[in-house]
């Protein structure tokens, strides 16, 4: 399996290429490192692209804060304080939707005025979440704490619907079908798919998964399969009508974010921990591995072609692109 190293890069004012040692059969290329403010040595979670706005929102967790990066200009923009323990960011028509695990809140943020429309009250620890701007829905998925078990809510923007229901397990990331009537919902332990009604949120089903830890997950909603990466170390493949699994691949290690890229069919696994991006051909089953730095936990896809990864040791995002 072909391999591609990145030394660490300090942070600079500005968008910095770097080389590219690719080789035989590694699908993703360095392109160059961009610098954010107090980056080296912090702690980041989920990040977004916004399509509309052409940006991508990066939670800060250790500074309470979103960071914003104008895509095309190839620059950091704005911090934006006040977000507490800023952990899940999804983004959708021109709404972020952040969930701040210091306050057990979600906030929507305007991506083009980079103002708060709305803040909704969570359940303890909030972390993974969706928006759908559409029809105007947000679901945030919490941790709980001593006091009160999982949660998940979903709240409506133009009315005062608020649904809640606990849950069996720590929740992790989700997503949505493609015409918003269900959601997926990644559990650790039990490890399972929770699949659920929208926006009502009944339980429509329980996908027990066989290897434990389910955290990342992603679907691709033309061939109608969600992939889910798990942290005893395989990434799953899940038939989104009837919860069938389809195909299993071994991974590096635990995971976390977990994207498909529609343009080139490639579905890519950060793992943190040595860190690297675990990219898999679904198709075919050819798989590579691309080095990034230790902590690099999280990425975010940009269309077609672009995959930032949020590195504390490259002092911000070390950017990579679809060979």
């Amino acid at each position: 399996m072909g391999r591609t190293s990145f030394s660490s890069t300090s942070s600079h004012s500005e968008f910095t290429p770097v080389g590219t040692a690719g080789g035989a059969g590694v699908p993703l290329r360095a392109v160059g490192v961009m610098p954010i403010p107090e980056a080296s040595g912090s702690a980041f979670d989920h990040g977004a692209f916004d399509p509309k706005t052409r940006r991508l929102f990066i939670a800060h967790t250790a500074r309470d804060c979103i960071e914003v990066i104008d895509h095309d200009a190839q620059r950091h923009v704005a911090t934006l304080p006040g977000f507490k323990g800023a952990a899940g960011v999804v983004a959708d028509d021109g709404l972020v939707l952040v969930t701040n695990r210091g306050a057990a809140t979600a906030a929507l943020l305007d991506a083009e005025t980079l103002k708060i429309d709305d803040l909704f009250k969570t359940g303890q620890r909030p972390n993974g979440a969706v928006i759908v701007a559409r029809v105007g829905l947000a679901v945030v998925a919490c941790i709980g704490d001593e006091s009160e078990g999982p949660t998940l809510h979903a709240f409506g923007f133009d009315d005062e619907r608020r649904r809640s229901i606990g849950l069996p397990g720590r929740p992790r990331w989700c997503a949505t079908d493609a015409v918003a009537e269900r959601l997926f919902l990644a559990v650790r332990d039990p490890s399972m798919v929770l699949v659920t009604g929208l926006p009502e949120l009944n339980v429509i089903s329980r996908w027990a998964l066989p290897y434990g830890g389910a955290h990342g997950l992603y679907i691709d909603h033309g061939r109608g399969r969600i992939y889910v990466a798990c942290d005893d170390g395989a990434l799953i493949e899940i038939d989104s009508s009837s919860g069938d699994i389809c195909k299993t691949w071994p991974i590096a290690g635990p995971p976390d974010v977990t994207f498909f890229n529609l343009a080139c069919g490639l579905v890519h696994v950060a793992i943190g921990e040595p860190g690297l991006i675990e990219t898999v051909h679904p198709a075919s089953g050819r798989r590579a591995t691309t080095v990034t730095a230790r902590g690099a936990h999280t990425t975010v896809l940009v269309p077609p072609d672009k995959l930032y990864v949020i590195s504390p040791e490259h002092g911000g995002l070390l950017v990579l692109a679809d060979s």
